[in-house]
């Protein structure tokens, strides 16, 4: 049963231009108030009131933008030292150098990039995110023969040490498991994704934790039960499946034909996602549609790859639900929503040759709220509202200037970046300032990345640019 007593206040956020996203309002100048249990406790236009603040500590936010935290839809948050690899390959050569990076990769190693991975989200005004984790296999795809080789399976622990990370940095995070039943007897693979719920709902505290979901792998997979296998564990654990599905133009007849594995296997409804789904025809854009299921929309790691352009104004006529995901910091190499906000409206402007295709009030939802309501946790994160978690960013176009505001959100979305990001509160509480980390561990975390990184290449045969 709730608690009926409201929370205390411990923060009240005065003179600010809030862009709440939800609530049917743009934006207003106005108050913030954040309680003891780490939720918006009250907001409104103009000073607050005799009784509804300002309690607690008082900041002054001197007309800055206070808008939510941005929430990736779609994250391989473990990827944070991998920046520049591969700059001129597509996706699957890029996946083949990450591979075989990553096989050398350790229990500690995958903490340390994961931490640092988290703290930079959170740098970056990022508050909440879909976190697809590194698989225990090690192996490579080949594209050519749709084939997986597989040289070892890692501990459990290499899993559990992902979501140790994620917790101790202080991100709100879904954790993505893949079920890897191509690789090991089938039993055991379902008791492995079983522990690591298991593990992630235990561990990761109620409030951290947005959930799990399925790694949806079926794009790399040789074999269509790993349709039936995935659909069994969201059914046994009543969880939601992102798949990576339809990204890139490369092998596109075999990605095609995947699409009836997972329609044959019932994955398509409410909770399943595609992510990225650049390239499917009408037929399966309307089957999508028509079962509930949803898309996460990567425009910055799409551009890098060459993978193509999503066509997100057909998905949002067909009434799909839309997320939009920063991936990963190997492919998007700098983990910036201003900057990916951009790169959606500007191409999607070019290619349909209409300036009015996407706005920025769409935009901003889509990597807010419309995030969060493709995830299922919209009546916890993603806007700025009452009872909802305060997840916010303190933006300032003053610093540096950009220039008169004509319009708000426009604005924000289009003449603000890393560069006005003053201040990142989750829960209410300060995680970053002027771009710079407060988590205790934030110095450890750079220091392990540089060290582990250049070591765990050296076992491959890598080399870092700097180092030669």
């Amino acid at each position: 049963m709730d608690d009926p007593t409201p929370s205390r206040t411990v923060l009240t956020i005065t003179n600010a231009v809030i862009i709440p996203v939800g609530g049917g309002i743009e934006w207003f100048r106005g108050w913030l108030t954040v309680g003891s249990d780490g939720r918006i406790s009250g907001l409104g236009e103009g000073e607050p009131q005799q009784g509804q603040g300002a309690q607690g500590e008082v900041l002054d936010v001197g007309g800055a933008f206070v808008a939510p935290g941005f929430v990736s839809a779609h994250s391989h948050i473990f990827t944070s030292g991998m920046r520049g690899m591969t700059p001129d390959d597509s996706l699957y050569g890029w996946v083949g150098q990450q591979s075989t990076f990553i096989s050398a990769a350790d229990e500690d190693d995958i903490y340390w990039f994961t931490l640092h991975g988290c703290l930079d989200f959170l740098n970056n005004g990022v508050t909440s995110a879909y976190n697809f984790t590194d698989s225990r296999v090690v192996g490579r795809y080949d594209p050519a023969t749709d084939r997986r080789e597989i040289f070892s399976i890692r501990s459990e622990r290499y899993l559990q040490r992902q979501f140790d990370a994620a917790r101790d940095a202080g991100l709100r995070t879904m954790s993505a498991i893949r079920v890897d039943s191509e690789f090991q007897r089938v039993e055991q693979a379902f008791e492995v994704f079983a522990d690591a719920v298991e593990y992630a709902r235990t561990e990761v505290p109620a409030d951290l934790s947005l959930g799990q979901s399925v790694f949806g792998a079926v794009q790399w997979s040789a074999e269509e039960r790993a349709a039936r296998d995935e659909v069994r564990m969201m059914d046994a654990h009543g969880i939601g499946n992102q798949a990576h599905f339809l990204e890139t133009s490369e092998a596109l007849d075999q990605q095609r034909e995947k699409f009836r594995w997972y329609e044959d296997a019932g994955a398509f409804r409410d909770g399943f996602l595609f992510g990225h789904f650049v390239h499917p025809d009408a037929r399966m854009a309307e089957t999508a549609a028509r079962s509930g299921s949803g898309m996460v929309w990567q425009p910055t790691s799409n551009g890098r790859l060459g993978s193509g352009v999503a066509d997100i104004p057909r998905y949002r006529d067909l009434g799909m639900p839309i997320g939009v995901g920063l991936d990963d910091q190997s492919c998007t190499d700098v983990s910036d929503a201003f900057q990916n906000m951009r790169i959606g409206m500007y191409t999607q402007r070019a290619v349909h040759r209409d300036a009015s295709i996407l706005g920025p009030a769409e935009m901003l939802r889509m990597h807010t709220l419309g995030s969060a309501e493709a995830l299922g946790v919209a009546d916890r994160v993603g806007s700025l509202e009452v009872g909802k978690f305060a997840d916010f960013v303190v933006v300032d176009p003053t610093s540096p200037d950009t220039g008169p505001v004509w319009n708000v959100v426009a604005a924000y979305a289009f003449a603000c970046g890393l560069r006005n990001l003053k201040k990142v509160f989750v829960g209410g509480v300060l995680v970053s300032e002027e771009g710079v980390s407060v988590h205790p561990s934030a110095p450890d975390a750079s220091a392990h990345l540089h060290d582990r990184v250049r070591r765990a290449a050296a076992r491959n045969g890598l080399r870092l640019a700097w180092d030669a």
